[in-house]
């Protein structure tokens, strides 16, 4: 992978993680990827439920690229008497991964709010029970606004009402090592990957064997992200999302996974093994495994009915749904196979 390439992948990465989008609250990061796929020279084009596509170019044989810009995150459910919020989660966010964490609570009509996830009466030297206390988005976990609020009404009066959503920091970092540690790289790190492809088939001019799209999906963590918007002619589909790193699984967080099963069944066996002879081929860092808890884009896609053949490949990364660890060469040797696949 060239560093030019290798710069703008990262670029990109920082750019979309920096963007809140839980599942329901997508508009900013959907018009970032418009002007992105614009400024690349391709002509996006919005479904009626949200969501980015792009033809890249090439005839016949079309496949189509998934991946989600969609997130973890919370939504109001009501708004304690003594000013805290309940939360309702959107997706799988884990109560345990976000507790103590920043969040921005985005109100419909009057700004944002600072505040942090907490356990209820969350002082070690005041509650007894603490640490054994069960960590539960409807029963025990709160948002601590950082307003003077001591009421709901006090609440009620900056405008939060239920519904509103909660978004949580990501805490983005990239270590001398180049490790790469933040909450939503599920699925924001093959994102920036398939820009980073659709600007190296600009700016080298690359004549495409097959038609070629790219699709950013953002309601994947909410399980319809590839339900519709699909194009005509297409025999193919691959979702880009992260690689699951493991006990029994092979994969590393510096590597590119390549998915033979999943939870919802077997990927379809003559493009897994053109994958893997693809990897082979190029020399390429990777790993076959199967996921035991994990549903993409493209499940959604062949239970909706398409006639495609379907995978799944990404970088491998670390404690999925939590605070999330990849590799720049995950995402290089994600990328490469791509190439080596499609170009």
């Amino acid at each position: 992978m060239k560093q030019e390439y290798r710069d703008y992948m990262l670029e990109q990465l920082r750019a979309l993680i920096a963007i809140d989008s839980p599942s329901g609250y997508t508009q900013n990061v959907q018009e970032y990827m418009n002007a992105e796929l614009r400024r690349l020279g391709y002509t996006p084009e919005n479904p009626n439920k949200g969501g980015i596509r792009a033809h890249l170019g090439g005839e016949g044989n079309g496949i189509m690229l998934l991946a989600h810009v969609d997130t973890l995150g919370a939504v109001v459910a009501s708004v304690k008497p003594d000013g805290r919020l309940m939360m309702s989660r959107v997706g799988g966010l884990q109560a345990n991964n976000v507790e103590a964490e920043t969040v921005r609570v985005k109100t419909r009509f009057n700004g944002e709010y600072e505040g942090t996830i907490q356990l209820a009466n969350a002082s070690a030297h005041v509650n007894p029970d603490f640490s054994s206390a069960k960590r539960d988005f409807a029963e025990t976990m709160e948002v601590v606004l950082d307003e003077d609020v001591k009421s709901e009404d006090d609440v009620k009066k900056l405008g939060i009402r239920p519904g509103d959503f909660i978004c949580v920091e990501p805490r983005f970092t990239i270590t001398g090592k180049g490790y790469i540690k933040s909450r939503f790289l599920d699925d924001k790190a093959s994102a920036a990957v398939l820009l980073t492809l659709a600007k190296r088939i600009r700016d080298e001019n690359i004549a495409l064997k097959r038609s070629l799209w790219i699709s950013f999906t953002v309601h994947e963590e909410i399980g319809h992200g590839g339900a519709s918007f699909i194009p005509q002619g297409l025999t193919e589909m691959m979702s880009v999302d992260m690689g699951c790193v493991g006990e029994g699984l092979t994969c590393t967080e510096r590597q590119v996974s390549i998915c033979g099963k999943d939870g919802g069944g077997p990927y379809n066996y003559d493009v897994v093994s053109a994958l893997i002879s693809a990897a082979e081929k190029e020399k390429l860092d990777y790993a076959v495994d199967v996921y035991p808890f994990y549903s993409s884009d493209v499940d959604v896609s062949l239970r909706a009915g398409y006639d495609v053949r379907h995978s799944l490949i990404g970088p491998g990364v670390y404690a999925s749904h939590g605070y999330e660890r990849t590799h720049i060469d995950g995402l290089a040797n994600t990328f490469d196979l791509l190439c080596a696949y499609l170009l």
